[in-house]
């Protein structure tokens, strides 16, 4: 509840680093809820999610953007890349997070050179502490000289999030807030929706097949039966890959829409039917972004 005798504060803090190191996890723990997909591949968040949290009078909208990576070779890497450098434009709190069960790579350091001449707050956010290899910690904590603050969390444990969420509220400037109190995203329903249908192909495709799809959702209806239906779509860049994600006799296709439902019924207590087609489509890409 907004207290009106007391300035109210707001600001954008984005999140940045390497692939896999829990930024959609730490979010996801952060906002309370799951708002961002998260699958143990790399680069599973392709364009930047927001994710809101409002305490009182103030409120931090969370940006989580895709993983750095040292060369975009393709044309979504390069968008992806694109995303984040613009998510950084009008940023209030830049959010470092890193991985201490892996060495500094070149990811890291081209991340440090992106951020460097920025000049506003920001926190180096050691993350996965829980499961941190000692030989790395140090070398980590080491960066800290660089940024304004340095916090050490586990997002998938929760541990130190109010920590991490007092210290960037103290970064964050008077302002309006952006959103409602109650709103925990920006993402449009079936933009979200889309997103759960592709993280479960990320979860039970292999190699370069979860990499070739995007899902398109058509249509979101809810019946008189109380029954909501929706449609969508999974493009994928190959006919052999299509028939991959279908699966034999359907089978494939059917456990993605049967993961997809019981998430969704869970998380919303509706109950759900999920049309799902896949079709080859060699430019879904120029539609991202």
């Amino acid at each position: 509840m907004i207290d009106e005798t007391k300035p109210t504060k707001s600001g954008f803090a984005v999140m940045i680093g390497r692939s896999n190191v829990g930024k959609s996890t730490l979010l996801n723990s952060l906002i309370g809820s799951k708002v961002a997909i998260t699958s143990p591949k790399p680069q599973t968040t392709r364009l930047p999610v927001q994710g809101i949290v409002t305490r009182d009078n103030a409120q931090i909208v969370f940006v989580d953007t895709p993983g750095i990576m040292q060369k975009a070779k393709d044309q979504l890497t390069k968008k992806m890349f694109k995303a984040v450098q613009m998510s950084l434009e009008d940023v209030d709190v830049i959010l470092y997070v890193v991985d201490p069960t892996r060495e500094i790579g070149d990811e890291e350091k081209a991340t440090l050179r992106l951020i460097k001449d920025i000049e506003k707050p920001k926190i180096l956010v050691i993350n996965k502490i829980d499961v941190h290899e000692p030989r790395y910690l140090d070398f980590y904590r080491d960066l800290g000289e660089e940024f304004d603050e340095v916090i050490e969390v586990s997002g998938l444990r929760k541990t130190h999030l109010k920590d991490l969420l007092t210290l960037i509220l103290s970064k964050l400037p008077e302002n309006d807030f952006y959103y409602p109190e109650h709103q925990i995203t920006s993402m449009p329903n079936e933009v979200w929706l889309a997103e759960l249908i592709r993280e479960k192909l990320f979860l039970r495709l292999r190699q370069e097949v979860p990499y070739t799809t995007h899902v398109e959702v058509e249509e979101i209806e809810e019946r008189d039966n109380g029954l909501i239906y929706v449609k969508a779509t999974i493009f994928t860049t190959e006919a052999r890959y299509k028939r991959m994600i279908i699966g034999l006799g359907g089978r494939g296709i059917k456990e993605i829409g049967q993961a997809t439902r019981n998430e969704l019924e869970q998380a919303t207590q509706h109950r759900y039917f999920l049309d799902l087609t896949v079709e080859v489509d060699t430019h879904w890409t120029e539609r991202i972004g």
